[in-house]
């Protein structure tokens, strides 16, 4: 009996020929057939510059590695395509992270297919001057869009056999064919291979905690901007450094000032940074081979805190150092929840916060403190900010760490405005520091440290750039 096929979905890639249907829009002017002809004549010959990719040996290492999980099947990995923003245009392209781990393309519309051994990337090319598709069309045009590498260029830069995407077979046949856009066990796998991250990848992620570390100095440094236009400043900030040394923002800044603190993905920014106030910044850049770091600094407007906002921001930092000293190879992942949550159920306890014990508070069928800590207190960390979420539960979250997994340890306190059980000068903050901690041989390494986490070591960093 056949085994079921999987077809690719039309909204992960495009096959059609834009030789014959370039993607216009209503008011392009017309194109008379000399017009055409003219624009098919005169171009010179010149090449992209990609030299071939580091990552080359190491994706093809994870093909063969994920061949090995599923041998008598095909495997299929579409980059996806675009994704319309507003009417007739679309959000800058990022493609499928299992797709680029284990092919290193990114490009759109290519399609990685894995079988008996052997890969193909079938990818979407540019077009030759022969066809209207380069001075035409409005998504994949040269003129309009830019130079996309021709397959030969693709296949040198990644080591891999590449394919016009228009080629990529229908796959009706009785081979059974996992297409991890819709096999959940395709995905799992891609998945829990991506858990333990190489020298290469730590590379990366290190790079952009460095990068990362800049785009908060760079916000300090304007302060007096940033307390004229407020939140959105901070955001055009920090994105302005990660376009110009990394790929992207790793996810949508939140730049939550005051009470916005208490909205833990605040992504609005369009509230004011008022003195007298603390101001809590999650922001992560995304560097070019798509690895993110994630970092989370709360800050007083004024550049010193208050003596009640020390106070909770230091219970908050002994809290992370709690969790990240939990993290060491054979320790569980929740090792460091359980240890932020100790101390931070402790410290609510001593604030007279609680309706009961500490240890009450911390049993698992009560967990009363966590009204005011809302999350859990890590989560894995690499091409994704939330990365390798479709891992078997027993694996990740409810397994342990290992040497090269790198997660985020990021507890926090959260007083909302209208909590009527916290007293009035509560009401309103939040507060949450964030490290990307890497598990070492012998313990942990914090990616992050180059930015100050004591309350101490902050005030002193915002004395030397405000204004500076």
């Amino acid at each position: 009996m056949s085994e079921p096929t999987a077809e690719i979905p039309a909204e992960s890639v495009q096959t059609a020929d834009a030789d014959e249907h370039p993607r216009t829009e209503s008011h392009d002017p017309a194109v008379p057939a000399a017009y055409a002809a003219f624009m098919r004549k005169g171009w010179g010959d010149r090449a992209l510059d990609m030299p071939r990719h580091p990552v080359a040996d190491l994706a093809a290492a994870r093909r063969a590695r994920l061949a090995d999980a599923f041998p008598d099947d095909r495997l299929v990995l579409p980059a996806g395509t675009y994704k319309v923003r507003a009417n007739d245009t679309d959000y800058r392209f990022r493609p499928d992270t299992a797709h680029t781990y284990f092919s290193g393309n990114q490009t759109s519309d290519a399609v990685l297919v894995i079988e008996d051994g052997e890969s193909v990337l079938y990818a979407r090319p540019r077009s030759e001057r022969d066809t209207d598709e380069f001075f035409r069309d409005r998504q994949y045009g040269e003129l309009w869009a830019g130079r996309r590498p021709s397959a030969q260029e693709i296949s040198d830069s990644l080591g891999i056999e590449v394919r016009h995407v228009k080629d990529l077979p229908s796959f009706d046949d009785d081979r059974k064919t996992r297409d991890l856009t819709r096999d959940e066990d395709l995905a799992r796998v891609a998945d829990e291979l991506r858990l333990v991250k190489d020298d290469w990848e730590i590379g990366e992620l290190q790079e952009a905690c460095d990068i990362t570390a800049l785009g908060f100095d760079d916000s300090v440094r304007e302060w007096d901007r940033v307390l004229e236009f407020g939140e959105r400043w901070i955001e055009g900030t920090f994105f302005r450094r990660a376009r110009a040394m990394g790929n992207d923002i790793g996810y949508d800044s939140i730049c939550a000032g005051g009470s916005h603190a208490t909205t833990l993905h605040w992504i609005d920014n369009t509230g004011a940074i008022e003195p007298g106030k603390l101001v809590l910044l999650d922001m992560g850049v995304e560097g070019r081979n798509l690895y993110t770091a994630d970092v989370t600094r709360t800050l007083p407007v004024d550049g010193r805190f208050t003596p009640l906002q020390r106070d909770l921001y230091d219970l908050v930092q002994q809290a992370q150092q709690a969790g990240i000293d939990a993290v060491r190879p054979g320790a569980a992942f929740l090792a460091a929840h359980h240890a932020a949550m100790e101390v931070l159920a402790h410290g609510l306890e001593d604030l007279q916060l609680l309706p009961v014990s500490a240890e009450e508070a911390l049993d698992p069928e009560s967990k009363l403190y966590s009204r005011w800590t809302l999350h859990g207190t890590s989560h894995m960390l690499g091409m994704d900010v939330h990365d390798c979420g479709r891992s078997s539960a027993d694996i990740y979250p409810k397994g342990d760490l290992a040497e090269g997994m790198v997660l985020t340890v990021e507890p926090g306190l959260y007083f909302q405005e209208d909590d009527l059980l916290v007293p009035e000068e509560l009401r309103g903050i939040g507060i949450r520091i964030e490290d990307d901690i890497l598990v070492t041989a012998d313990g942990h390494r914090n990616l992050s440290a180059s930015l100050p986490r004591t309350s101490a070591d902050v005030e002193e960093w915002m004395g030397s750039r405000i204004g500076g």
